[in-house]
């Protein structure tokens, strides 16, 4: 959804409870977590968090409130939302002139400990959204060596609005990767 002006908070609530009856834009849903679906373009983005289990616990903190969308251009509605399967959210996007507001569920939490711990979750693209496609945020424990670890992981492909700016597309995904990284670094350190 695109206006010109940012949205209530009263017209954003209303758009979420619109789309929680929605499906997935996309029938892939579920494949982040071993590889992308061909047909789709792929990010995958790590960055070091730190080293020892009170950086991963503190790391499992930020994702579990949202602190990888703390960036000024985005608002997540709502960072309150839980972690868990099918939790609807939305992403407010604030561009050159005018607003884009995208619905997204939550498709899998993730939560593993085997040698290497790993934490998160990965949302799916509703069908009011500019892209199509799967986005995967953990963060990782590797006890051995002690290392953490956050780890982003999307495939997507234009929808049809998108297709018209799809380089500036692109330059936004590149952006938020690279801000969704320096963001969870913030929010581990400052924790």
């Amino acid at each position: 959804m695109f206006c010109l002006s940012k949205p209530s908070r009263d017209s954003i609530c209303a758009f979420i409870s619109s789309q929680k009856i929605e499906r997935f834009s996309y029938g892939e849903v579920g494949c982040s977590r071993h590889g992308a679906p061909k047909g789709y373009t792929v990010d995958h983005n790590r960055v070091s968090l730190g080293q020892g289990a009170d950086i991963y616990e503190r790391a499992k903190n930020a994702v579990r409130g949202w602190k990888m969308f703390d960036m000024p251009w985005i608002v997540l509605c709502w960072p309150d939302v839980p972690i868990e399967t099918g939790a609807t959210v939305a992403v407010l996007v604030s561009h050159a002139g005018f607003w884009s507001l995208n619905a997204c569920r939550i498709a899998y939490v993730l939560q593993e400990r085997r040698i290497l711990e790993k934490y998160g979750f990965a949302y799916g693209t509703l069908h009011d959204h500019g892209e199509i496609g799967e986005e995967r945020f953990t963060v990782e424990f590797n006890p051995p060596d002690g290392s953490v670890w956050y780890d982003l992981y999307a495939f997507s492909r234009p929808g049809p609005a998108a297709r018209l700016v799809y380089p500036f597309v692109r330059s936004l995904q590149k952006r938020f990767a690279k801000e969704s990284k320096e963001a969870m670094q913030r929010a581990v350190q400052f924790a």
